[in-house]
């Protein structure tokens, strides 16, 4: 018979999470950061500059800090890893023991999980305890270079979008089209997300719209205020 292989949506959360929120924080801050700027009554040349900065800088950022926050979740696998095969070394009958406990828990009954342990152990006992024990997988083991080069791109791709806003739109209405404008990229981000994800859009989109207009209004208030002062 042919093997039936399925594909689960849930393959795509390691870089589907990077992109989602490398593209909402470069749409969100970016537009935050020129929407600031040109309540303060900034002329265009500020707010191109402090647009391109938001770019480069937040992705720089998010590069970095995507790479040092997975690498730190893969230090703690390879830490545990190295536990568990010590462990399997040292003590064999514990480690198939406390397989057997895990297949138990499940709802298998003793002396099937006990034959199921032992059948794993001698195919990959390393594999089996960081499956069932750890819960390490192919599909969550972390990625430091994949998650940092996902965010970076996508923070940039997102930053893009209001930084062109602020080159192409009148002055006079920059504040405003960069607000709608962000507003409809934040839409569409969360559209996209919740699709490829396979979930329902409304919410999602929701989310991001509610979080995204209510920081670029703060950022907005802060912009007058302080121009007003100044």
């Amino acid at each position: 018979m042919p093997r039936h292989r399925e594909s689960h949506l849930v393959t795509r959360i390691g870089w589907l999470r990077a992109a989602v929120l490398g593209a909402n924080d470069g749409i969100v801050s970016t537009s935050c950061l020129i929407l600031g700027v040109a309540a303060s009554g900034a002329e265009r040349p500020a707010l191109l500059v402090a647009g391109v900065a938001a770019l480069v800088a937040g992705a720089m950022s998010m590069a970095a800090g995507e790479y040092v926050s997975v690498s730190s979740q893969a230090d703690t696998e390879k830490a545990d890893l190295a536990r568990e095969r010590a462990e399997l070394a040292s003590t064999p009958e514990a480690e198939l023991e406390e397989l057997t406990q895990i297949y138990v828990a499940r709802g298998v009954d003793r002396e099937t999980a006990r034959t199921v342990a032992t059948q794993m152990m001698a195919h990959d006992a390393l594999g089996a305890h960081a499956r069932d024990e750890l819960h390490i997988t192919e599909m969550t083991t972390a990625r430091p270079v994949v998650a940092a080069l996902t965010s970076a791109a996508m923070f940039t791709a997102g930053a893009a979008l209001p930084l062109l806003l602020a080159a192409l739109l009148p002055l006079h209405l920059v504040a405003m089209g960069e607000a709608l404008g962000s507003i409809v990229f934040l839409g569409a981000l969360g559209a996209a997300g919740a699709i490829t994800g396979g979930s329902a859009p409304l919410r999602p989109v929701l989310r991001v719209v509610f979080w995204g207009a209510l920081a670029m209004a703060i950022t907005a208030g802060i912009g007058r205020l302080v121009g007003a002062q100044v």
